[in-house]
């Protein structure tokens, strides 16, 4: 289906990309994964309950799930998947698209997304139906590339093409601002919404091979105001020397960086912490100070 002429991404063009990827999986090309694998189920062992029903919404590849069982803090594991293909091994599964949640009201004590809703093209409206699918007190945990990702490779891009063509096409993802993602946890009704970052630099040798690694992960243009023409070797000849010139190390080898914006919410329950009614305070923050300071 084509996307709607008002849609930011061609989701089934990355759907493709994604497809192409898990088929090749080519070692080592899902590194990034592995690391927010990794984080969640650390972050999984801070939190002091068990979920009954953890859901792995659309990671693609079932390292999430892996994960969140491997925590040992879920009795049962769903997958929710756009494809059947990324489906294999031992969790039950369900096709769908998430931004249409197959999932029942309060149905689901924890849903995690990895590396999914920067890629939506309703992540607000998505993430309302994370927080209707999660029973009271139940935790929604993601993970998703915000601002800065990729910021080497879409100055080195840019400029080329404005030397070359005098304009520019977008060619890397608008990535998430990491206080608007936290503003969409408040409006999807989450409660306590928690964000943080986590920068990751990876070294490479040429500007070939960190786009070689982001068609192994799936990681193409895929928006839809995106230039439909060929595109010139010339561009990328000259937006590695660009990169190389403007991004590299001593030894010669560019840097790419990574930025992750990881994000909880909480459905509401009546257990919660509330913040105080504003003049509820009994102590004022001058006191505060001077206790501090003896």
């Amino acid at each position: 289906m084509p996307a709607p002429e008002t849609a930011i991404f061609d989701r089934d063009l990355l759907l493709a990309f994604r497809r192409r990827a898990f088929r090749q999986a080519a070692p080592g090309a899902d590194f990034l994964l592995r690391r927010m694998a990794d984080d969640l189920a650390e972050r999984l062992d801070a939190v002091e309950r068990r979920f009954p029903v953890a859901v792995d919404l659309a990671g693609h590849t079932g390292l999430a799930a892996e994960a969140i069982a491997r925590s040992g803090k879920a009795d049962r594991v769903l997958r929710i998947e756009r494809d059947a293909d990324f489906l294999h091994g031992p969790f039950p599964a369900i096709v769908a698209d998430e931004e249409m949640l197959p999932l029942k009201p309060g149905s689901a004590d924890l849903v995690v997304s990895l590396m999914a809703l920067h890629a939506t093209n309703d992540t607000p409206g998505t993430m309302v139906q994370i927080a209707r699918a999660l029973k009271p007190d139940g935790l929604f945990l993601a993970a998703l590339s915000g601002t800065g990702t990729l910021g080497e490779l879409r100055e080195s891009l840019l400029q080329a093409e404005i030397e070359l063509t005098g304009g520019a096409s977008p060619r890397v993802f608008p990535f998430a601002d990491v206080r608007d993602v936290g503003g969409l946890l408040q409006r999807a009704g989450f409660a306590l919404p928690v964000t943080d970052v986590e920068n990751v630099t990876v070294r490479y040798d040429s500007l070939f091979n960190l786009m070689a690694d982001l068609r192994a992960m799936g990681m193409q243009n895929a928006l839809t105001d995106r230039a439909r023409g060929p595109v010139s070797k010339r561009l990328f000849l000259r937006a590695a020397e660009i990169y190389a010139e403007r991004f590299s190390d001593p030894d010669g080898r560019i840097r790419a960086t990574f930025s992750t914006i990881w994000l909880s919410g909480w459905a509401p329950h009546e257990s919660q912490q509330k913040p105080l009614k504003p003049g509820s305070a009994t102590a004022s923050l001058a006191d505060a100070l001077k206790n501090t300071k003896n």
